[in-house]
């Protein structure tokens, strides 16, 4: 797999399976744990990820409220190999999100440019 250095001089792989970030947490900068990554979103006319799913809240997998993070919002931490989001914890609580049994239509362009408007990300089709 292709390879570049880190900001510490070190090998890190740049391009990776989507499946291998499922599950890596997301915290913010405070380092408060927001949840973690269930998902990628995919534009395949466009090939470039769209959006990652955060799963926040509830216990055990039951109860957890899912969102759709800008891509774009989301900062690399290859040292913790974990995300981080630039976001206080009281304002993800009220952000949209949905819940498994009920996503939106993330190809909506008036629904992502609200949820990157929400983040202060450009939309991902710009």
């Amino acid at each position: 797999m292709p390879q570049t250095r880190d900001a510490k001089g070190r090998w890190m792989q740049s391009v990776l399976a989507a499946d291998t970030l499922t599950g890596d947490k997301v915290v913010n900068r405070q380092k408060e744990d927001l949840g973690t990554i269930e998902h990628l979103m995919i534009d395949v006319e466009r090939g470039r990820v769209a959006y990652a799913v955060l799963s926040f809240g509830g216990f055990l997998g039951m109860g957890d409220k899912l969102f759709a993070i800008p891509w774009t919002a989301l900062a690399v931490d290859t040292d913790e190999r974990q995300f981080i989001l630039d976001v206080d914890k009281k304002l993800l609580d009220r952000a949209p999100g949905f819940d498994k049994a009920h996503w939106p239509n993330m190809a909506d362009r008036t629904w992502g440019a609200e949820v990157s408007n929400y983040y202060g990300a450009k939309p991902y089709w710009t």
